[in-house]
C-alpha cells in the first residue's frame, strides 16, 4: 500500500534492497564514496590526458574516451540510486526511467566496442611501432571514437524501444536499482520472445564479437611481446597490455552474464550484485587500473599540480 500512497501511477517503483532494510544505510554509504571517487578518478584522467601535452597520443585519446564514458555511466545510475536508498520513496518517473534505460545502455554499447579499439591500438604500437603514427592518426582516431559513440547510441534506440513498446498492463514495480532492458522485460504482460531473441542477438553482436577480436589480437601481442630483447620495453608493453585485459575482465564477465541470457531466466539477486558491479565498481576501478598506476599519468598529475600550487603561491 505504501507503494501506491507514495507514486503516482506515471511512476516506476525500484524495490532495489527494500526487503532487506538493514542494508540500505550501509550500501548507500558505499555507494557514494565510490560514486566520489569514480568522479574524481574519471574526471582527473580527462583533464589531464586533454591539457597535458605529453600525454598527446592515440591511447589517452581513448582513455580520456573511456573515462568520460564510466562518467556519464555513473551519473546516470548512481545518484537516482543514493536518492532511493535514503528516503522512504522509491520511485523515477517514467520519462526517468525511458532516459536511463536508453543513457546507460548507450554508453555500455559504447563502452563494448571502444575497449576493442583499445586493444588494436596496442597491436598497432606493439607490433606495428614503425608504421603506427600513421596507422593511428589523429583523424583516424577521431573517426573510430566517433563511429564507436554512433553504433552505441544506435544499438540502444533499437533496444530501448523496443523494451519502452513492450506492454506492461499496469504493472510499474521494478524489482531493481535502476531501469535496465532485462528487469523492465518482466514486467512485460505478453510474450517476449522476440525480444529476448533481440537482445541475446545484439548482446552477441556487441559482447561476443568484440571480446572475440581483442583476445585474437592478444594473440598477436604475445607473440610481438616475446620476440622484445629489451627488458624494459618488454615490462612495459606487459604492463599496458595487463591493465586493459583486467578492465576488459571486469566489463564483459558482468555484462555477458547481464545480457547473453534469457531475461526470463534473469535471476534478481544476481541482477542486482552485477548492477552495482558494472555500475560504480567497474567504473570506479578503471582509471586507477587504466591510467592513474601508469607513471607517464602520475608525472602528468604531478607536473599539473605543482603548476596549480606555484600558481596559487605567487
Amino acid at each position: 500500500m505504501w507503494v501506491s500512497n507514495q507514486s503516482s501511477l506515471d511512476d516506476f517503483i525500484l524495490l532495489g534492497f527494500s526487503d532487506r532494510s538493514w542494508l540500505e544505510t550501509p550500501l548507500f554509504v558505499i555507494l557514494l564514496v565510490a560514486y566520489i571517487f569514480a568522479l574524481f578518478g574519471n574526471i582527473s584522467v580527462i583533464l589531464v590526458s586533454c591539457l597535458d601535452p605529453q600525454l598527446d597520443s592515440p591511447i589517452y585519446f581513448f582513455v580520456s574516451n573511456l573515462s568520460f564514458l564510466d562518467f556519464c555511466f555513473t551519473t546516470s545510475t548512481v545518484p537516482q540510486m543514493l536518492v532511493n536508498l535514503r528516503g522512504p520513496e522509491k520511485t523515477i518517473s517514467y520519462g526517468g526511467c525511458v532516459a536511463q534505460l536508453y543513457i546507460s545502455l548507450a554508453l555500455g554499447s559504447t563502452e563494448c566496442i571502444l575497449l576493442a579499439i583499445m586493444a588494436f591500438d596496442r597491436y598497432a604500437a606493439i607490433c606495428k611501432p614503425l608504421r603506427y603514427p600513421i596507422i593511428m592518426n589523429q583523424r583516424r582516431c577521431i573517426h573510430m571514437a566517433t563511429g564507436t559513440w554512433i553504433s552505441g547510441f544506435a544499438n540502444s534506440l533499437v533496444q530501448s524501444t523496443l523494451t519502452v513498446l513492450t506492454p506492461r498492463c499496469g504493472q510499474r514495480v521494478i524489482d531493481h536499482f535502476f531501469c535496465e532492458v532485462p528487469a523492465l522485460l518482466k514486467l512485460a504482460c505478453t510474450d517476449t520472445h522476440v525480444n529476448e531473441a533481440e537482445l541475446n542477438v545484439l548482446g552477441a553482436l556487441l559482447l561476443l564479437v568484440p571480446l572475440s577480436l581483442i583476445l585474437g589480437i592478444y594473440v598477436f601481442i604475445a607473440q610481438a611481446v616475446t620476440r622484445i630483447r629489451s627488458a624494459e620495453s618488454c615490462w612495459k608493453a606487459f604492463n599496458t597490455c595487463a591493465s586493459h585485459l583486467l578492465v576488459v575482465s571486469l566489463f564483459y564477465f558482468t555484462a555477458i552474464s547481464m545480457y547473453v541470457q534469457p531475461p526470463s531466466s534473469y535471476s534478481r539477486d544476481r541482477g542486482k550484485i552485477m548492477a552495482l558491479f558494472y555500475g560504480i565498481i567497474t567504473p570506479t576501478l578503471n582509471p586507477f587500473i587504466y591510467t592513474l598506476r601508469n607513471k607517464d599519468v602520475k608525472a602528468a598529475l604531478r607536473r599539473a599540480l605543482t603548476k596549480e600550487f606555484w600558481a596559487r603561491t605567487r
